[in-house]
């Protein structure tokens, strides 16, 4: 209609005036047309992006397994990202410049509404994901800025957690944008260890980030090169064919400058095969400018309006083209202009994201059937729950619960696999670090390489076994600590009837101090590395009976009291067979038996014949003297009863009727002389309390390792099998008997089940609502393609 009467206006005017009015008025109401075709279309379109992004919430808030498409852009730091992101979406939102802008991932659901004029933004809260402030860009920018400064002096320096902001806007694309913090490249060497840490990180995340199949991967490169992939060799570890990768290089206006041939410029503009192979996105790469400068009031910023900045954008596209054209001598093909500047990268996205939206609709549905299915089962679960709240019925649940933890630990103990050892098992050095290590007087640790399976991570029975092979490794290859002349002569003492020396004694002494400060550190460390490792079957246990069904969820108080008294009978026990250890010990080095302490009577020969050259006295010498003081005797008692009335020659020691060995008999007085009257030590005697004290170390080691090990196995591990049930079950029933309500928390239990019925019900009517949104689309969608 208002085209009839447009013409008429034109025929009754008659004039070139008339007809040039014509013309206005037509082509304002085909734009007028175009637009109401537009908003038409977007408002179609419109629906499907606000329940892909109803559904990308759902999925961040409950975890419900939906992939939803998306854009993830990767690149290194001033490759540009924030920059290009805040051009895709035609306002300025963050800081752009050096160094570590982007702390948090920032997923953007943009949309376009041509009824904004200015963007309006909500922050969803990282509390709730249902809620969403409205806020302005400047509260937005001081928001991410914020978190940036807590972030750069937390720990971590970055956080997974995404930043989610919805934002709608005339300019706005319909896209969901996941911009990730910079990669970084470090530099070597020591000096650089924070920052290397921090390249290590933002790795891990971004690579994290790209696992997700259902994102296509932005990714940027700052290059002239295309032999150059720094980027590409981080997307390529994930994506290898780049088949769901658009490659975008940044900074076109600075790469125009360095090129001086235009068969440089072709090269750059369709890189061979040889130097970007696969099947990425496009077809080939993106080019793009994105001017500076930013939009505010101040005297720094440029730009006064977001409107400017847009204008700039497209000035800078223009700008490139001609250069291009110049650089290259020619007019670029239709297919050349499709890939150079932000509002073709931005048409190509936001069709391809829409394409993947399109297709993923018929896919999304069985899906939420599922998660409907599996809510509505376990709101029925949560009632069940409900009416199991009784006496009769939690006591039985806590009685076979007691069962099912017995059965669980006993077979870690015995041996299974069921638990996975990367994720429980500990290797040898982990232990030692949790548990503390075997350590002598001299501080030195056995090399865990030396141990079998010291790499492997082990837990339960496996893993006792080991710290008690290392034990008697490590004990076993104890030396007796070295003595010095003052501790012999020390020892020595002063006897009770006479001031002469006792050396066997000495050596008793001096053997039984040596080996109680030696052994006892070991019994210590043994006891509370054996703890660790018996008190690591709790969680193990738990995490069995969780995988089993067998877990009493929401009874945190009894299954506190579980731990607690699990945790007090492990304690116990080791103290007590500690204790049983240690009254060994003291009575083994309390008082020497020989029979017991000094076994090996072959050591001590060898030990004493490995001197005896070199010192003049050995065995046989000791002996013959011992042999000719007893023949003396007997011939003194001879001539003593032949000759009653002879006096004693003094002069001489050797009458003519007794046979005398003047060697022998010097050599008996320089032995007694050495060993019972002089207190200076000869080299003899200081050999000799040598052998005796390194005999009775060995002795009282070989004793300690046996017995140890013995009582550790008896008394430790045994009664965890046979007096831990009725432990747990009189401490189980004792529990019964007192208040039920507050061992299983029934108050609490009762206001946790009906927060997550009221969750669950909350969740279905989501579910419910997007099935019908996502069934209205499909079934729009075989009528008719949505357009952009």
């Amino acid at each position: 209609m208002r085209k009839g009467g447009a013409a008429q206006r034109g025929e009754a005017g008659g004039g070139e005036e008339a007809a040039a009015a014509l013309a206005a008025v037509e082509e304002e109401e085909e734009e007028e047309d175009e637009e109401e075709e537009q908003e038409s279309s977007s408002s179609d379109s419109g629906k499907l992006y606000e329940a892909y992004n109803e559904l990308h919430g759902l999925a961040q808030e409950f975890e419900t397994p939906f992939e939803v498409p998306a854009v993830l852009v990767v690149g290194h730091q001033t490759d540009g990202k924030s920059a290009l992101v805040e051009a895709l979406m035609g306002f300025q939102f963050n800081h752009v410049g050096g160094g570590t802008k982007t702390r948090r991932p920032i997923t953007l659901h943009m949309k376009y509404n041509p009824g904004y004029r200015v963007p309006v933004c909500r922050l969803v809260s990282d509390a709730d994901p249902a809620v969403a402030s409205r806020m302005s860009l400047p509260e937005i920018q001081a928001y991410i800025e914020a978190e940036n400064m807590r972030l750069e002096s937390d720990p971590c320096q970055f956080s997974e957690k995404e930043i989610v902001i919805r934002i709608e806007y005339k300019y706005c694309p319909n896209l969901t944008i996941i911009d990730t913090p910079g990669l970084i490249i470090p530099a070597p060497g020591r000096r650089n260890r924070t920052l290397q840490g921090q390249a290590r990180a933002v790795e891990a995340l971004v690579r994290a980030k790209m696992q997700h199949k259902e994102l296509i991967i932005l990714c940027l490169e700052d290059c002239s090169d295309w032999s150059n992939a720094t980027t590409r060799r981080i997307v390529m570890q994930i994506d290898p064919e780049l088949s769901r990768t658009v490659i975008v290089s940044t900074k076109l206006d600075t790469k125009i400058l360095q090129f001086a041939r235009a068969s440089d410029v072709e090269v750059f503009l369709k890189p061979p095969a040889c130097t970007l192979d696969g099947c990425l996105l496009g077809g080939s790469p993106f080019f793009t400018s994105v001017p500076s400068g930013r939009v505010g009031s101040g005297s720094e910023a440029i730009y006064r309006s977001n409107e400017e900045f847009k204008k700039a954008i497209c000035l800078r596209e223009m700008e490139d083209l001609v250069a291009l054209e110049e650089k290259l001598g020619r007019s670029l093909s239709k297919e050349e202009r499709s890939r150079i500047g932000v509002s073709s990268l931005r048409l190509f996205l936001e069709e391809l994201l829409q394409k993947r939206y399109m297709d993923n609709v018929p896919l999304i549905i069985p899906l939420l059937e599922k998660e409907l299915r599996s809510t509505t089962r376990k709101i029925r679960e949560t009632n069940q729950e409900f009416r199991n709240l009784d006496e009769a019925k939690l006591k039985e649940k806590g009685r076979a619960f007691h069962d099912s933890f017995l059965t669980k630990l006993s077979l870690l103990l015995k041996g299974t696999v069921v638990a996975p050892p990367d994720k429980f098992g500990e290797t040898l050095l982990d232990e030692r670090t949790m548990g503390g290590p075997f350590t002598g007087t001299d501080s030195l640790q056995l090399p865990h390489k030396m141990m079998p399976n010291a790499g492997m991570r082990l837990y339960g029975g496996a893993q006792y076994h080991r710290a008690m092979a290392e034990f008697r490794l490590v004990v076993g290859g104890v030396k007796c600590p070295p003595i010095t002349r003052e501790e012999i002569v020390n020892a020595c003492g002063v006897e009770d009837i006479h001031d002469g020396t006792n050396y066997s004694r000495t050596a008793c002494v001096i053997a039984v101090a040596k080996a109680r400060d030696t052994f006892e550190p070991f019994l210590h460390q043994l006891g509370f590395r054996l703890l660790y490792i018996l008190k690591r079957l709790l969680p193990i246990s738990m995490y069995l009976l969780q995988k089993d069904g067998e877990y009493l969820s929401g009874h945190e108080v009894f299954l506190r009291r579980v731990e607690t008294a699990f945790n007090n009978f492990a304690e116990s026990t080791e103290r007590s067979c500690r204790e049983k250890c240690m009254e060994d010990l003291v009575s083994t080095t309390r008082y020497v038996t020989w029979s017991l302490h000094n076994k090996n009577r072959a050591g001590l020969c060898q030990f004493l014949d490995s001197f005896a050259s070199s010192e003049q006295y050995s065995a046989s010498t000791i002996s013959s003297g011992v042999q000719q003081e007893q023949y003396l005797a007997l011939n003194d008692n001879k001539s003593d009863r032949s000759k009653p009335d002879s006096k004693p020659n003094h002069s001489n020691p050797c009458s003519d009727s007794i046979p005398c060995n003047p060697t022998a008999e010097t050599r008996l007085v320089d032995l007694l002389d050495s060993t019972l009257w002089n207190r200076r030590l000869a080299p003899s005697s200081e050999r000799i309390v040598y052998a005796l004290v390194y005999q009775i170390f060995h002795g009282i080691k070989e004793h300690f390792l046996v017995s140890t090990e013995l009582k550790f196995n008896c008394f430790f591990l045994m009664p965890v099998v046979d007096k831990l049930p009725a432990l747990l079950w009189e401490d189980l029933e004792s529990a019964f008997g007192d208040d039920l309500d507050q061992i299983f928390d029934i108050t609490q239990l009762r206001h946790s089940l009906g927060q997550r019925k009221r969750e669950l019900e909350i969740e279905l009517k989501r579910l419910q609502r997007l099935k019908e949104k996502f069934r209205e689309i499909n079934e729009q969608l075989s009528s008719y393609l949505v357009r952009p």
